[in-house]
């Protein structure tokens, strides 16, 4: 029988990891067949192939599960056996000798070098599990595709008017949409609230301890997230992968191969679990993600500052690069090196991306290939009483519960076709659903703005219109509000209805296009004699405003 295991494992590498699970079951299902009128035998055929699933603690390791039936010597070696079948030990951790320097290294400088952060302020301090589990889980959503910089201020804020759970839970959305205008990726406020709304009402104000219980209860609530909860917030030794951690590891360990496919993925969670410390967990994770933010960054990485440079395989390979170069010879694998030649690595690089050497160890990780955001074209207009009882309104209307920018408020928009044909017509019905017969002559177009969002990049024609001489309305129909510009500017708005009324300040309807104020915002300033140069040689063109930039 243990020969049968051992040829079942030799055999793997041959169909590539998606095999691996089918042999298993199979192995498992010969046996099963062989010993069912035994005791061990019965036991086995009780675990159907629906049931062979890594346990709890393997969940984050990318590996196979250790089974119970494999013969003696050979289940505490499955996970190795497979995983060098399908990668080099050079992309490994051979020895706990490099483990343990690893993390001593890493936590040594954590201490020192460490930012002083609000949301480790309270984790630090905060002896109630659940506040501080809390605090964490608040931060760890807002980080996600947002700088720290940004951050800390809504951070603060949001800590201030939320201090716990039971306050967020009890919050509004709109309350929840005003404090987090501008911070983008708006479902994440959302969702963040429907988890604090179940923690209270169905989990008794508890927060689930652990990564597995993390994840599986809580909405929005994902592996990483739970992961960092748990270590954090909890002291569970689970290995947590963001965006920083897979450049560290990548580049420590050389990984070439995309970092976004299922197996690469994989093995990088396995790695950050066999590396997070037992003992200080929430330390060693926040020290990885510290280290690839302020040191191991994406250009220009601090490789003199690094902790674990003794330890890192792509410095060590741009070292070899750069020898190799000074004298002249011809570009070969090291004997340390993982051949990438061979096709049977799938941590190593493609042979069509080689090595550059301008980039140095940023040649780890390999870049993803995006699809593009798909374009969508809207015409919005900021609708304004100038002379309403106590100031200038203009008129928000609120978007659906569902979809992009959810809840929002925004002007009066309409979904166009690109060519922009009768987008003025049709913008004029919305605001007349919204607001009654209106003056078309003054509907006035301003400029464009471009906003792209994770995945949609959208062209808003601007339009503006001032109701000069009529009799101010003073009641909005429901879904729609007449605010003050003071007003405006702290509802639950996105950053790109904020731009679009930026577009309207700058270009007041019946002005001139092209103010300075707005040609400056989207252009450099030139030269006299390149303006010069620039009026004679290009034909005149309309100077709408035009504001381009991603969403955070």
């Amino acid at each position: 029988m243990a020969g049968t295991w051992a040829l079942t494992l030799r055999r793997i590498h041959l169909h590539g990891p998606g095999a691996i699970m089918k042999k298993l079951r199979a192995a498992v299902g010969s046996r099963c067949r062989k010993q069912a009128s035994s005791q061990e035998g019965r036991e086995i055929c009780a675990l159907s192939s629906s049931q062979v699933k890594p346990s709890a603690p393997n969940a984050y390791m990318g590996t196979i599960p250790e089974f119970p039936e494999a013969p003696a010597g050979l289940a505490g070696q499955q996970k190795e056996v497979v995983l060098q079948a399908s990668v080099s030990p050079y992309h490994l951790f051979r020895d706990t000798a490099e483990v343990t320097v690893f993390r001593e290294s890493l936590l040594s400088w954590y201490d020192q070098e460490k930012r002083d952060l609000p949301w480790r302020r309270l984790a630090e301090s905060e002896v109630d599990l659940d506040r501080r589990a809390y605090a964490v889980w608040v931060s760890e959503v807002m980080l996600q595709q947002t700088q720290v910089a940004t951050v800390i201020n809504y951070y603060t804020r949001w800590m201030q008017k939320w201090p716990t759970l039971q306050d967020l839970a009890s919050a509004s959305l709109e309350e929840v949409n005003q404090l987090w205008a501008g911070l983008g990726y708006y479902s994440r406020g959302r969702r963040l609230q429907e988890g604090a709304r179940k923690v209270v009402e169905e989990l008794g104000g508890h927060v689930p301890h652990t990564a597995e219980t993390l994840q599986r209860l809580l909405p929005g609530v994902g592996r990483y997230t739970a992961g960092a909860i748990a270590s954090i917030a909890f002291g569970q030794a689970v290995g947590v992968v963001d965006g920083n951690v897979v450049r560290v590891l990548c580049r420590v360990r050389a990984i070439g191969a995309d970092p976004s496919s299922t197996f690469v993925s994989q093995q990088l969670w396995s790695l950050a679990q066999q590396l997070v410390d037992p003992t200080r967990p929430g330390d060693f994770n926040q020290a990885a993600m510290e280290l690839g933010a302020t040191v191991c960054t994406p250009q220009h990485p601090l490789c003199s500052q690094c902790p674990v440079q003794s330890l890192c395989q792509a410095r060590q390979k741009v070292e070899r690069e750069q020898l190799s170069a000074s004298q002249s010879l011809p570009g070969s694998a090291d004997v340390e090196e993982c051949a990438p030649n061979t096709g049977q690595c799938q941590l190593c690089a493609p042979p069509s991306e080689p090595w550059d050497q301008s980039l140095g160890v940023a040649n780890f990780p390999r870049k993803a290939s995006r699809k593009p955001p798909r374009e969508e074209c809207s015409a919005t207009c900021v609708l304004e009483q100038p002379r309403a009882l106590g100031g200038a309104r203009i008129l928000l209307v609120q978007r659906p519960n569902s979809g992009l920018l959810a809840g929002l408020w925004e002007f009066p928009s309409v979904t166009t076709e690109p060519s922009g044909q009768h987008q003025r017509r049709a913008l004029l019905q919305e605001l007349q659903n919204w607001a009654g017969p209106l003056p078309a002559t003054r509907l006035q177009h301003l400029g464009q703005v471009v906003h792209t969002f994770s995945h949609i990049k959208l062209t808003y024609q601007v339009y503006g219109l001032a109701l000069e001489g009529q009799t101010p309305v003073t009641v909005a129909p429901p879904g729609a509000r007449w605010l003050t510009r003071e007003e405006f500017h702290t509802a639950a708005v996105s950053a790109a209805m904020k731009k679009v009324f930026r577009v309207y300040e700058g270009q007041q309807p019946g002005t001139c296009k092209g103010s300075k104020r707005s040609t400056l915002s989207s252009q450099k300033k030139l030269s006299p004699g390149q303006q010069v140069l620039d009026s004679f040689f290009q034909p005149h063109i309309p100077n709408d405003t035009n504001f381009n930039s991603a969403a955070q």
